[in-house]
């Protein structure tokens, strides 16, 4: 399968790692390596190097290394990272209807409400979601900058991988229902 996307192999492996992390921020490392069709390890070494000579930047989010341009902002680099998965982008997207409680997030993206949580952890934490209480205790989720939030959907494209674990993770959910 080709990815229209990747640069022409006439070009170096580094190169090639760098060009593509700069047109897909937030890349996870294993979706790189698929879709350059590299060895891990070769992957390591560039990356490493690139990382050395300030040309790509790796961060952690969630537990996963991405790769990101080192024009990418800090702030803007986790907000990428969270919506390259499937869950929190879904989220986010029924949030841009505008304010919505909780358990309306999870049910309109088919989720349970602990795999919604988890999720929106990091979506407050990187400042995208903000958690409202009503004189009751009641949450209301809110997107803390809409447009901001819009700019950066649009700055990602999903891999099928992290689709498809996040449709897996509903899949568990509706079973242990």
């Amino acid at each position: 399968m080709s990815d229209p996307a990747v640069p022409p192999t006439g070009r170096s492996t580094r190169e090639r790692i760098a060009e593509y992390v700069r047109s897909h921020p937030g890349i996870h490392f294993n979706e790189l390596v698929r879709r350059l069709d590299l060895a891990p390890g070769q992957a390591q070494y560039h990356l490493r190097r690139l990382d050395r000579d300030d040309r790509v930047v790796g961060e952690e989010v969630s537990g996963r290394t991405h790769y990101f341009d080192p024009a990418v902002d800090p702030p803007e680099r986790r907000r990428l990272a969270l919506f390259r998965r499937e869950t929190a982008r879904d989220a986010v997207l029924e949030l841009l209807d505008g304010p919505a409680r909780p358990g309306a997030v999870a049910d309109g993206i088919g989720v349970a409400r602990s795999t919604l949580e988890w999720h929106l952890d990091g979506l407050t934490d990187a400042g995208v979601v903000e958690k409202c209480r009503d004189e009751r205790g009641r949450v209301t989720l809110a997107l803390t900058d809409a447009e901001a939030t819009v700019r950066d959907l649009r700055r990602i494209e999903p891999s099928i991988p992290d689709r498809l674990l996040d449709r897996f993770t509903r899949l568990v959910d509706a079973l242990l229902e």
